[in-house]
């Protein structure tokens, strides 16, 4: 068996996302792992995830229970601080990327040395998700950060998308620079807080399931420095 690969240090690590629930479903159990160890992760969310269609309550905001649900997420995972944006969900890619990008330098400033990120094909076929990517391959071109992207094997993407009809964006193994070891309680936990989006959802489960106890990642940017 081959040994997993060692999960890259990091002085502090900012997550861009799109909506929320994507630093749970998503990047839920690599942020729990840099925050295990003690390394800092903070968090900007370029949406308040208002156009999703599930979870809608006549009685409530979606917007503001969203965000709610992040912040609940955003401590259990352990992040340090987080932003929550107000750009259109369903529509980033409509917004100037200098625009997104200026959210992400703001709170990349400091000691920020490595940006964890939604693979550059959206994952889930999302374009929300590939002009965040962009924005944060923006910042991190300016400030010469590191650019560590959560990936899917393409073996996985296609079962998904088989079940549930879904897009997933999968890689080859040779596209594939890591497979880390990760540890999913924490990760369950802070998808849990996201009440409004598991309802009839059994998305997320089935992934997790399917990937098991590791997580792949790929360098879309790595430090001059």
């Amino acid at each position: 068996m081959a040994i997993p690969d060692a999960l890259p240090a990091s002085q502090a690590v900012l997550a861009v996302c799109a909506h929320p629930d994507d630093e749970s479903f998503g990047l839920g159990a690599i942020i729990a792992a840099y925050t295990d160890r003690g390394t800092p992760v903070d968090l900007v969310c370029l949406t308040r995830g208002e156009a999703s269609t599930l979870g809608n309550d006549p009685h409530a905001s979606l917007a503001d229970t969203r965000s709610s649900e992040l912040a609940a997420a955003t401590h259990v995972l352990g992040i340090r601080t987080h932003i929550v944006d107000s750009f259109p969900d369903g529509a980033l890619p409509t917004v100037r990327l200098e625009l997104l990008a200026v959210s992400i330098q703001r709170a990349a400033a400091g000691r920020i040395d490595t940006l964890l990120v939604f693979d550059d094909t959206g994952i889930t076929g999302h374009p929300d998700h590939e002009q965040a990517t962009r924005a944060a391959l923006l910042v991190a071109d300016r400030l010469d950060l590191a650019v560590l992207a959560w990936a899917l094997p393409d073996t996985l993407a296609r079962t998904l998308n088989a079940e549930f009809g879904t897009r997933f964006v999968g890689r080859a193994p040779g596209e594939l620079d890591l497979c880390v070891r990760v540890e999913r309680t924490r990760q369950w936990d802070a998808i849990r807080c996201h009440h409004s989006q598991l309802h009839d959802n059994p998305v997320p489960a089935r992934r997790l399931a399917l990937t098991g106890a590791t997580e792949h990642l790929r360098y879309l940017r790595r430090r001059s420095a």
